[in-house]
């Protein structure tokens, strides 16, 4: 590890949470070569979030999506 790489963590610890979670996002969208797929996921996501929030969509156990996914693949 570089002194540089080294220097840049400690910094980066140092950020609150939130910020470290951004960071670690942007850091790993920047290793993919295809940003339009990247970027539809990002906007997917954050309508599926939006519609929780609104009560317009029910989350399901995590039990039950695992065993109707097993379901799916059989």
């Amino acid at each position: 590890m570089s002194s540089k790489f080294a220097s840049l963590e400690a910094q980066a610890l140092k950020l609150p949470p939130e910020e470290r979670a951004a960071l670690a996002d942007h850091l790993l969208a920047s290793l993919s070569t295809e940003r339009d797929i990247d970027d539809a996921w990002a906007a997917e996501v954050e309508h599926r979030i939006a519609e929780i929030e609104a009560g317009r969509m029910a989350l399901v156990p995590a039990e039950q999506a695992i065993a109707r996914a097993k379901q799916a693949l059989a």
